[in-house]
């Protein structure tokens, strides 16, 4: 198996930077900004960008994942209270769109001021959902990728760069 390189660790740190920037001026006048990262895929984005942050914020981390029936469901994170805060979920990647718009739903029902999405990758072409992130780092068409958090059957998380595999 090969992987060929998407985007380079250079690429990945200016437009994490950029990004911070842009959500950093956006909250400036938040007074409690809480920032939910959606595990596992997106806790490398997800440190560096709030490393990135010119301003405060909570951290929380969930995860969701499908019952038997194909419901999403939060598996961990159920618990966190979001009602009258600004929040932002952090994905690594939105693609159907079937659990960012669970995610959102299951937090819109607790009464948050606000609810914003921020994706490192969107592949709109896959689009099944009617859901948009706020912020995205990059749109990439329909390639199965690894690194940088993401995964091929629990290996590549690890890689600093992008990549998609070549069979």
């Amino acid at each position: 198996m090969r992987i060929k390189c998407l985007f380079t660790k250079d690429q990945i740190s200016r437009r994490v930077k950029e990004l911070a920037s842009q959500i950093s001026r956006d909250y400036s006048g938040t007074d409690e900004l809480m920032v939910l990262c959606v595990l596992n895929g997106s806790m490398f984005f997800a440190a560096d960008l709030l490393r990135e942050f010119r301003m405060s914020c909570q951290l929380n981390c969930i995860k969701a994942c499908a019952n038997e029936s194909g419901k999403i469901e939060l598996s961990y994170g159920g618990d966190i209270n979001v009602a009258g805060k600004d929040v932002l979920l952090i994905e690594d990647i939105v693609d159907s769109g079937i659990t960012l718009r669970s995610i959102i739903e299951i937090y819109s029902r607790q009464g948050p001021k606000s609810i914003k999405v921020c994706t490192f990758l969107d592949k709109k072409k896959r689009r099944i959902e009617d859901v948009e992130a706020d912020y995205a780092g990059f749109e990439i068409d329909d390639y199965f990728v690894v690194g940088y958090g993401m995964d091929y059957n629990s290996k590549y998380r690890e890689l600093p760069y992008v990549g998609y595999i070549i069979s």
